[in-house]
């Protein structure tokens, strides 16, 4: 069966996808310069648009899919294709799971690098997916509630999300009924849901002005949906409780933090575990203190301190918040040192960290440069290296080994599936 997809003007031609980039996206030849054509799969023949530029190549679309090739699989959401949140369901699982595998020893070896030893890919499965970030827009005629298309602004409006928990999932349709209650038309609201492990966790941000009513109706919903708290800001500004019926709890290490309002934590509950048994795996026994870098709100400190002195390092001054009042009600309090810095323009120099025994850093997506180029200079023997990022996690292990560590081993970890994000924990040693 062919396939269409909207039309448009553009230079076109006939391709043969030949492989996968490194955000998913098919790739076949124009001119002799790759062109980028998502919801494709290597063997696909398709009748394709050139859109515009990309770096080392074209940017295009499919307008008809003339032959599928032999890995092509039926997408299991009926969103997939104008929903931006998944770019690979129309992957066949096995080959999809091979490709995942490959960008971190694709990555380093465009660095000149290689693990000593890399383990096998490990997978957490959908729907278990505990944080979500959502857009909503009213329209005249309805909320919009859901992802953006890729590229554009336009929003996908969704009811399930097999990402999803089974309690974030269900939360989509009453969240489509509260904010058509309380968005006037053309306001907008940006929705970050986490299922704690005492219930669910909202934040809302958005500039409509809460009049009397409207909190009266958000303690509604929250008592309806059995929400444990529901805080709402106005454009990024700090988040205000509109109903607290419980603290939202995670617990890092068997330590109860409670995360701020939408703050950032891992995304499954499965990945967390598995990137925290690797990096403790990696501490010697000798290792008496360690330096926690990027901590958020302890995903890594309090493991830690089960048996470490502990200096936890993070720019969001809400994480470091709740990082400290969780360590003041544990029994690690005199284990665990928190401190606010912003690692990008404050980095912990060589000499601070000098002398220490481990160090963990688990950056954004844009890397640790500035803090890896400190501690390329420090004498720390062993260091742990967590990432979402294969292709700056490998420019910042570039700059470790220039430095004179060693890349003993990297595990990668697929948490975010169908899409092109990429989990990673990777040991050096000097």
């Amino acid at each position: 069966m062919r396939r269409r997809a909207r039309g448009g003007g553009g230079r076109q031609a006939e391709v043969l996808v030949d492989s996968l980039g490194a955000k998913g996206d098919g790739l076949a030849e124009v001119d002799g310069r790759p062109l980028f054509l998502p919801q494709t799969v290597p063997g696909d023949r398709v009748l394709a648009r050139v859109t515009g530029e990309r770096s080392g190549g074209f940017k295009g679309a499919v307008i008809e899919l003339l032959e599928a090739g032999p890995l092509r699989a039926e997408p299991p959401c009926p969103f997939f294709g104008p929903c931006g949140g998944c770019a690979l369901q129309h992957f066949d699982d096995a080959a999809y799971a091979d490709w995942k595998a490959a960008l971190l020893p694709l990555a380093l070896e465009r660095r000149g690098l290689e693990a000593g030893r890399l383990l096998p890919l490990v997978r957490v499965p959908p729907g278990r997916r505990r944080r979500m970030v959502l857009t909503a827009v009213r329209t005249a005629k309805a909320v919009l509630l859901g992802y953006h298309e890729r590229e554009s602004h336009q929003l996908v409006d969704i009811d399930n999300c097999l990402l999803a928990t089974p309690a974030l999932a269900a939360l989509l349709q009453p969240l489509h009924d509260l904010l058509g209650d309380l968005l006037a038309v053309r306001e907008e609201a940006r929705i970050t849901a986490l299922e704690s492990e005492t219930g669910l966790d909202l934040l809302i941000d958005s500039r409509h002005v809460l009049a009397l009513q409207d909190r009266e109706r958000l303690a509604a919903f929250a008592e309806a949906v059995d929400l444990a708290r529901l805080s709402w800001a106005d454009a990024g500004s700090d988040a205000e409780p509109v109903c607290l019926r419980r603290d939202p709890i995670l617990s890092f290490g068997g330590v109860p933090v409670v995360p701020p309002p939408g703050g950032f934590v891992q995304p499954t509950t499965e990945g967390q575990q598995v990137l925290v048994d690797r990096v403790l795996a990696a501490i010697p026994d000798t290792a008496a203190t360690a330096a926690d870098l990027f901590s958020g709100c302890g995903t890594f400190t309090f493991p830690l301190a089960e048996r470490l002195e502990v200096y936890a390092a993070e720019g969001e001054r809400d994480a470091v918040a709740s990082l400290s009042a969780a360590a003041r009600r544990s029994d690690r309090a005199g284990r665990v040192t928190a401190e606010t810095r912003d690692l990008a323009r404050f980095p912990v120099l060589a000499d601070e960290l000098s002398g220490g025994d481990v160090v963990v850093f688990d950056p954004p997506r844009n890397g640790a440069r500035e803090q890896v180029r400190e501690l390329a200079l420090s004498d720390v023997p062993l260091v742990v290296a967590v990432s979402c990022n294969p292709t700056t996690f490998a420019r910042d292990a570039r700059a470790l080994v220039d430095g004179g560590y060693r890349l003993k081993e990297a595990t990668p970890i697929d948490q975010f599936p169908w899409s092109g994000h990429l989990e990673l924990v990777a040991v050096f040693e000097r």
